[in-house]
């Protein structure tokens, strides 16, 4: 009872539900291995008692909260403090406010930001605590709007160094906003990489979450450029030869993307750049940058000039520099002050062509522009988790519980932020985060957003199905989004596809945060709810991605609001196909308005993929079906023809059955008619192409996220053919006309 206790005091789960009706006890070791990456020793029943004693002398005793949190319409909840406390308000503008008794209301009415609370009791008591005064919601997205969903290095253009990059962005959103009255371009995240060979190529496990990685740079794009002569400028057009080469061997040879290729290159011409001097104009714009993201720039910075020198795990190097804070590490940043200087130049040339990419899409009239991405959480050794150690719990990964469709559960090799860490900085770090992402950005989707309440942790060394869950200060985390998201005027978009439990969507509708609906996953699977539910193979895809290359296995349950899996990939029904085997479609006015609506996206079939059943012999060949083939077909070609259909009853294909191009148009035009306020094209839609992305559950057997988009026959498209496509055009009439 007493561990049990000690648990539920520091947010830590001591069972789980897998499904409705079920309940798993959390095995007792792995309560204690938790609590202990928490700072709290359970391991004995005196060492129970002693912590038990501690937070009561400590937490339980203190004035106030870690952090104090206020809006509008939910004043804190003061009442611990003694009668004839004072309170006094240290403003984040610099001034004060002295505001007398306590009264929690006064609170909300003090302007918005992170200011400081203390608070005096008459017996000479004090506390200091941050106190976060948020909104209400985020921004909501400026009307009803229609735009791309693209993995930016599969969109290469003629003029492109073997992938596609911001300066591809730029020339996407100029053109896709004045000829197709586009709203917005979703990205994927964009976060600094690990640097390789081999580098990582999934977007969802980056180094770093707080900058950009300069891969993504346009070499042309950098004023610097023109200036170069003599020797640098032959060696520079060299490089640009060889990326001429790169580029041909991706989109005419059959070659995949290759990021370490491509850096290779940038880094070179790069450092060719670097040595050219700054013009007063641009050495000054510069400094103002290195000003502005202080610390966190060094420290980005540092990691990147030591891990050149020690490879990019930093828990590998000496002694001395595992702490960014030690002497070692003071002497050796010194020393490396010019590699530095090189990393904290490339941040803020990323950071330029970001900007350059955000104004082009509002110059082209799209009313959010750039909606980036921001991964469910970072590569355990590097440059954030050395940079920030003290918010990351040690010796914990991220995942997902054993349920219904994986009973090994999931282990995504990403550390997780400690929640008494986070509130003891007043969520500084989840702050600088969300402003260095939303500094370039119309909107923000959020992967995995249900993690902002809790996370599934899995101690080292055991697998997942010994993890527990971990709560997060939902309310806290909440507040923090809607005010850096009011601060830069940007909707969010919650990637709420999976294990959702009871009240998180009701809590994010509240706030204004959009959930995402795919087409295909929304179904009545509660015998009369109303709202969206992800299959098995939607929560498989939706949540892949984190782990090396490829997937999070199967992670939706029923979720204890009426929703569960219709199964596809053979987790859900068993049963062959039939009259009434799966779970009604939901009727368009039947949707949730505060949603982004899709057919697919990165990790699913692509549309012509699932039309024409490629999408089942791909994981076919792979041996990736959950049952035998015959009884996969069958599902696959049973749930096709009820939604066609489906397209067919309400008039949204004329065109009639067997059309490929068609039925493309036609699930778009089901899109149009829910009230989704945004309806996103995943990009190689518009062209046919048959290959996703990423395949989940495929790590070497598949070449995830290296692939360019494609027409159906597997040639790859030309950001400048994409342009000239008489087949995206068509597509995009359907959704210019609903504007």
């Amino acid at each position: 009872m007493g561990r049990a206790r000690l648990a539920r005091l520091h947010g830590v789960a001591t069972s789980y539900a897998p499904s409705p009706g079920k309940s798993v006890q959390t095995a007792d070791d792995t309560v204690v291995a938790v609590l202990a990456a928490l700072g709290v020793d359970a391991s004995t029943p005196h060492a129970v008692r002693t912590a038990l004693a501690a937070y009561e002398d400590g937490a339980g005793r203190a004035l106030l909260p870690r952090t104090v949190v206020a809006r509008p319409d939910r004043p804190p909840d003061l009442t611990g403090l003694p009668e004839g406390t004072v309170l006094r308000v240290e403003t984040e503008g610099g001034g004060t406010a002295d505001l007398g008794a306590p009264d929690p209301a006064a609170l909300t009415r003090l302007p918005l930001g992170i200011h400081v609370l203390e608070a005096q009791t008459p017996g000479g008591r004090t506390a200091r605590a941050p106190l976060i005064v948020a909104p209400d919601r985020v921004p909501a997205p400026p009307g009803r709007s229609h735009g791309f969903l693209v993995q930016l290095y599969s969109l290469l253009s003629r003029r492109s160094w073997g992938m596609g990059d911001l300066g591809d962005l730029a020339d996407l959103a100029a053109w896709s906003g004045r000829a197709l009255g586009t709203g917005f371009v979703q990205l994927n995240p964009l976060h600094a990489a690990v640097p390789g060979p081999p580098t990582d190529p999934s977007p969802y496990r980056p180094s770093s979450r707080r900058f950009p990685d300069p891969v993504h740079l346009r070499i042309e794009h950098i004023p610097e450029y023109a200036d170069l002569a003599g020797t640098a400028r032959l060696r520079a057009d060299e490089l640009a030869a060889r990326a001429h080469t790169l580029r041909s061997e991706v989109l005419e040879g059959g070659a995949l993307i290759d990021r370490d290729a491509v850096w290779a290159l940038k880094r070179e011409a790069l450092e060719l750049l670097w040595a050219v001097p700054l013009s007063p104009g641009r050495r000054a714009a510069y400094c103002d940058f290195l000003a502005e993201q202080g610390q966190a720039l060094e420290d980005h910075a540092t990691w990147c000039a030591i891990a050149e020198r020690h490879g990019p795990d930093w828990r590998g190097w000496p002694d001395g520099l595992r702490d960014p804070r030690s002497p070692g590490t003071a002497r050796l940043r010194h020393r490396l002050l010019d590699r530095i200087d090189f990393h904290c130049r490339l941040a803020w040339l990323t950071d330029q062509q970001l900007a350059a990419a955000q104004r082009a899409a509002r110059d082209a009239g799209m009313a959010i522009g750039l909606v980036h991405d921001l991964a469910v959480g970072v590569h355990p050794s590097g440059a954030d988790t050395w940079a920030q150690q003290d918010a990351f719990a040690a010796g914990m990964s991220i995942g997902a519980p054993p349920d219904a469709f994986n009973a090994r559960g999931q282990d995504w090799g990403l550390p997780p932020w400690r929640p008494d860490a986070l509130a003891a900085a007043g969520y500084a770090p989840y702050r600088e985060l969300l402003r260095g992402l939303l500094r370039h950005a119309g909107a923000l989707r959020i992967d995995h957003v249900m993690g902002l309440f809790r996370l599934w942790w899995v101690p080292e060394g055991r697998p997942p199905t010994e993890g527990a869950y971990v709560r997060y200060d939902g309310e806290a985390m909440l507040s923090v989004l809607a005010l850096e998201a009011q601060r830069a005027g940007a909707a969010v978009i919650g990637e709420d596809l999976g294990t959702v439990e009871p009240g998180v969507r009701d809590a994010l509708a509240a706030r204004g945060v959009l959930g995402t609906s795919v087409l295909w996953f929304e179904r009545d699977y509660g015998g009369g709810e109303r709202d969206a539910a992800p299959r098995a193979e939607a929560a498989e895809a939706a949540e892949a991605a984190d782990g090396p290359g490829a997937a999070r296995a199967p992670e939706a349950v029923p979720d204890g609001s009426g929703r569960g899996p219709a199964g596809e990939g053979g987790a859900a029904r068993e049963a062959a196909p039939g009259p009434g085997a799966a779970a009604r479609i939901l009727a368009p006015g039947e949707w949730r308005s505060g949603c982004l609506a899709t057919v697919t996206t990165h990790d699913l079939p692509t549309t012509a993929a699932r039309l024409t059943g490629a999408d089942v012999a791909l994981r076919e060949r792979l041996g990736l079906l959950a049952g035998p083939p015959e009884r996969e077909r069958s599902r696959a070609t049973y749930e096709l023809a009820e939604w066609m259909g489906e397209l067919v009853r309400r008039g949204l294909l004329p065109e009639g059955q067997g059309d490929e191009e068609a039925a493309v148009k036609a699930v778009h035009r089901f899109l149009l008619r829910t009230p989704a306020r945004m309806v996103g094209v995943w990009l190689p839609d518009a062209v046919g192409d048959r290959r996703p992305q990423n395949l989940p559950g495929t790590w070497d057997e598949y070449p995830n996220w290296r692939l360019p988009i494609a027409d159906p026959d597997g040639r790859p498209h030309t950001l400048e053919e994409l342009a000239a496509s008489p087949r995206l055009h068509a597509l995009m009439r359907e959704l210019s006309d609903d504007r």
